[in-house]
C-alpha cells in the first residue's frame, strides 16, 4: 500500500478527512468576511483598490509601463498573483496557532488546518482572475491557446507557499514572533519581484540582476502568466536563460521548499497540541 512517509495514502484520503476538510474551508471563508458591509465584494475590492494605487503611481506619475503592452492588465496580473501568494503563506502561518481549541479537542491530520484555511486565498484568486480576464478583454488582449498553461503556473504558486505556511507554521506554534518576521520579509520580497516594474527596466541597468530577479520563483511565476495571459513579448525565466539547469532553478527552490516544510510539518504536528 501506497505510504507516504508513515501515513497510508487511503488515510490521508479518506472521507472523513475530506469532509473536515470541506467544513473548514467552508466556516473560514464565511468567517472571513462576517460582519462586514461589502462582505465577499472584498475579495474582488481589496485587490482592485491596491492595482488602482499602484497604476496611479507607477504608470501615470513614474511612468513605468511605457513600452510596455496593455500595462494595466500586465500590473493587475502581478498584483492578483501577490496578494494570493501574501494571503496564503500570513493565513497558512498563523493556521495551527487559531486553531489551538480544535487540535486539543480532536484528534485528525493537522495539514487540514492549514489546507483549509489557504482555500479561502485559493477562492478569492480564482474570483480575481475571472476580474483580470474580463479586464484582459476589455483591453484589447486576444485569447489564446496559452491561456490553458496558466492553471500550472498557479499550482506552482500555491506549492511555494503551502511550503512556506508548513514550514514557518510549524515554527510559529512555539515562536509567535514569525508572523510578525515575514510581514516584514514580504515587504522586501514586494519589491524584489517585477510586479509594479518590468524585468526590462532591471536588465536595462544590469543583466545580472535581471537574472537574479527571474531565479525568483514569484517572479518565475508572475512573469510566465503574463506571458501566456496578456503578451508574449514579457521576459520570462525560460526564455531568458540559455542552459536548461538555470531556467529549472526556480522550480527546484519551489519543490525543495515544499517537501522540506511538509516533511517538518509531519515531524512537529505531535506536539502542536502540547503547545499551541
Amino acid at each position: 500500500m501506497l505510504k507516504l512517509g508513515n501515513m497510508e495514502l487511503p488515510r490521508i484520503l479518506s472521507r472523513k478527512n475530506k469532509i473536515l476538510l470541506k467544513e473548514l474551508s467552508k466556516t473560514d471563508f464565511k468567517l472571513r468576511y462576517q460582519g462586514s458591509v461589502l462582505g465577499y465584494l472584498w475579495a474582488i475590492l481589496r485587490p482592485m483598490m491596491l492595482f488602482a494605487i499602484l497604476y496611479v503611481v507607477f504608470s501615470k506619475i513614474l511612468r513605468f509601463g511605457d513600452g510596455i503592452p496593455h500595462y494595466p492588465v500586465y500590473l493587475l496580473c502581478g498584483t492578483i498573483l501577490w496578494n494570493f501568494f501574501t494571503e496564503c503563506t500570513s493565513m497558512g502561518i498563523q493556521a495551527i496557532v487559531m486553531r489551538g481549541d480544535l487540535i486539543r479537542k480532536l484528534s485528525f491530520p493537522k495539514w487540514i488546518i492549514v489546507i483549509s484555511t489557504t482555500s479561502t486565498a485559493v477562492i478569492n484568486l480564482g474570483i480575481n482572475l475571472l476580474v483580470l480576464i474580463v479586464f484582459s478583454l476589455f483591453n484589447g488582449v486576444i485569447p489564446s491557446w496559452s491561456w490553458l498553461l496558466v492553471p500550472i503556473s498557479i499550482v506552482e504558486l500555491y506549492a511555494l507557499a503551502l511550503g512556506i505556511a508548513f514550514l514557518l507554521g510549524s515554527i510559529n506554534v512555539k515562536y509567535r514572533d514569525i508572523g510578525s518576521i515575514w510581514e516584514v520579509l514580504t515587504q522586501a520580497l514586494f519589491y524584489c519581484a517585477p510586479i509594479i516594474y518590468p524585468v526590462s527596466m532591471v536588465a536595462d541597468r544590469s543583466i545580472l540582476a535581471a537574472r537574479i530577479v527571474l531565479l525568483n520563483p514569484i517572479s518565475q511565476v508572475i512573469q510566465d502568466v503574463r506571458h501566456n495571459l496578456i503578451t508574449d513579448t514579457a521576459i520570462t525565466t525560460w526564455n531568458y536563460y540559455g542552459s536548461w539547469w538555470s531556467k529549472l532553478i526556480p522550480v527546484v527552490i519551489v519543490v525543495v521548499l515544499a517537501v522540506v516544510g511538509a516533511l517538518y510539518f509531519r515531524k512537529k504536528s505531535k506536539y502542536f497540541a502540547e503547545e499551541v
